[in-house]
């Protein structure tokens, strides 16, 4: 196994930056996730670290090997697609052997490896089909396996499975968690869904042209997002931003009150499973006004407007309120974390 270790990567196409000042090391067997929206770069980043794309300017390690001008046969990775990229003239057992049968492996060592890497991943019924023969989430499978194969230093995953239907994501999804740590193989993995991102990753990496945002396990990037773009990215439904007035070391929203570190404006941020909705006025609340109801099964999802600002919580199934009527909100005083209105980074 191995580090991977990116020192102030560039990427430029011509007078467009792609990945900026890019820093960032991985601990032997980690699993790193880089998330943010499309165009921040997280595929390219992992495309340098692959070696299918020139960086710029900086320097890749994997390892204590400096690997910029080292091709990416000799860098010892494997790569997963979101693709697939299976031949199909070939059956499963050939197309996990081929890279092997490329490094003139022998052939005992090509068929211990297949069969093992098929029997990890429950696939060994399936040697003898051709893709077109397997459903997504098979072919998903055989595409893991012919990386498992290879028995590389680092994995690299480039969204795997945003093909596939909802059910079996979620499915796969544990399957890759259960399989990288059995390997414990250093695994970077790029998507767009942040909860994909929450579930498997050790680590986050939240990028936004370019740069890495912030980086921390998912429990650190959920509760205290370092700024207004990593709240409002990561979780479903969003962290809600009101604005409101520090004054006296004190932020007040009618009966809410917190310490704050400065005076003046900020924004008080708080995800919306953080915020108790009643009917009747309760201490350290204050008063909003129901504009939607959602029931959505395990909770009710209610948009709420204060002061001409709408935001989300989320209350009880079976807690009855209609548009119109007049609420009781308490945040968790625990859980609310102050912004500056104009950066948006969060205020210590």
């Amino acid at each position: 196994m191995a580090k991977v270790r990116l020192e102030h990567v560039w990427k430029r196409f011509g007078k467009v930056v792609a990945v900026k000042d890019f820093n960032l090391e991985t601990e032997d067997g980690e699993f790193v996730v880089f998330v943010g929206p499309s165009g921040c770069g997280k595929t390219t980043t992992l495309r340098m670290i692959a070696g299918l794309e020139e960086i710029s300017e900086g320097k890749i390690y994997i390892g204590d090997r400096l690997v910029n001008d080292v091709p990416p046969k000799d860098r010892d990775i494997a790569m997963v697609f979101q693709n697939y990229a299976l031949y199909p003239h070939m059956n499963v057992y050939e197309n996990m052997a081929f890279g092997l049968r490329l490094r003139r492996y022998p052939k005992d060592e090509i068929d211990r490896r297949v069969k093992e890497a098929a029997r990890i991943l429950k696939i060994e019924h399936l040697l003898n089909r051709k893709p077109r023969e397997l459903s997504g989430g098979q072919r998903q499978r055989v595409a893991m396996g012919r990386a498992i194969v290879r028995e590389p230093k680092v994995f690299l995953m480039d969204e795997p499975l945003s093909n596939l239907d909802a059910k079996l994501r979620v499915e796969m999804r544990a399957e890759i968690a259960k399989l990288q740590r059995r390997l414990g193989v250093t695994t970077i993995y790029v998507t767009h869904d942040q909860v994909e991102a929450m579930s498997l990753a050790d680590r986050i990496a939240v990028m936004r042209q370019g740069e890495i945002v912030q980086l921390g396990t998912p429990t650190e990037i959920y509760h205290a997002p370092a700024d207004t773009f990593v709240g409002g990215f990561i979780g479903n439904p969003p962290m809600n931003f009101l604005r409101a007035g520090a004054l006296g070391g004190r932020v007040v929203l009618e009966g809410f009150a917190v310490p704050s570190p400065v005076e003046g404006e900020v924004l008080l941020g708080v995800r919306p499973e953080d915020l108790r909705v009643s009917k009747e006025q309760a201490e350290g609340a204050f008063r909003a006004r129901v504009l939607v109801v959602e029931p959505l099964g395990p909770h009710l999802q209610l948009t709420l407007e204060r002061e001409g600002e709408t935001f989300r919580a989320l209350a009880d199934p079976d807690f009855s309120v209609a548009f119109g009527e007049e609420v009781w909100v308490r945040p968790n005083p625990g859980r609310v974390r102050l912004f500056h209105p104009k950066t948006g980074k969060a205020l210590a």
